[in-house]
């Protein structure tokens, strides 16, 4: 860094999967980006509540950025279906990237339930496991905690949460994909949405190719140096 310069700080806006409990999903990741001198603020979101749909939770997440005193260098980081809250909040602020995790990525005003019919998931979830040699019926160790350590596994057992219903039926009302640099990331190990769905949904959906890196669906937890590594480099790069 040269005379006069000064460090260009960015804060990563990290938003969860169903349930909302992105402080636990993210703390793996979190304080590897602060050690690089960054800002991560990880967004609860409120899950369980009847009331609260994909505008509330665009709000919430929204309301933590202006509140937050973060500057114009914000990046959007979502896991699952947390991929249904981004276009929302980047309708509402500004922000500089977005970064999709293993995420679901929605069409103009479909909804996070009938998401999964309209990309055909649950076929490719199944010819995976039939590949893979793993059971095709969902069951949480072998789709969501098969790379885990029990030590990880352990700290979650006060953070799980049931998603209500409204979210899943509430559209998700934007016009078109915000137009900022987009990247989408796929577990190379993720049995829950494989890597190869989630490469022809992004192809499809947003015109790019996802990167692949090591870990399953709940990559943050299982592998969170490579994705915090890979968060750093992807903003650096778009400076």
């Amino acid at each position: 860094m040269g005379p006069g310069e000064e460090t260009v700080l960015s804060t990563y806006v990290l938003i969860p999967d169903a349930g909302g409990a992105a402080t636990w999903y993210w703390h793996r990741v979190t304080p590897r980006l602060e050690q690089a001198g960054q800002a991560a603020i990880p967004v609860d979101l409120p899950g369980p509540d009847e009331q609260a749909g994909l505008p509330e939770y665009a709000r919430l997440v929204s309301d933590a950025i202006t509140g937050s005193g973060a500057g114009p260098d914000v990046v959007l980081v979502a896991t699952s279906m947390g991929g249904f809250t981004v276009p929302l909040v980047a309708a509402l602020v500004p922000v500089r990237a977005i970064v999709l995790v293993n995420a679901m990525i929605p069409r103009p005003g479909e909804t996070a339930g009938a998401w999964w019919e309209n990309t055909g998931v649950t076929p490719a979830r199944i010819e995976a496991a039939q590949a893979g040699g793993y059971p095709v019926e969902f069951d949480e160790q072998e789709y969501f905690l098969h790379d885990l350590t029990p030590e990880v596994v352990a700290t979650g057992a006060d953070h799980k949460h049931n998603e209500a219903e409204v979210a899943f039926a509430t559209p998700c009302d934007f016009a078109a994909w915000p137009a900022v640099p987009t990247r989408v990331v796929a577990g190379a190990d993720d049995r829950f949405f494989p890597a190869g769905f989630q490469r022809a949904v992004a192809r499809e959906r947003l015109g790019i190719e996802a990167d692949l890196l090591p870990g399953g669906h709940l990559m943050a937890l299982s592998r969170p140096a490579p994705l915090a590594d890979y968060l750093l480099e992807v903003t650096a790069a778009g400076r």
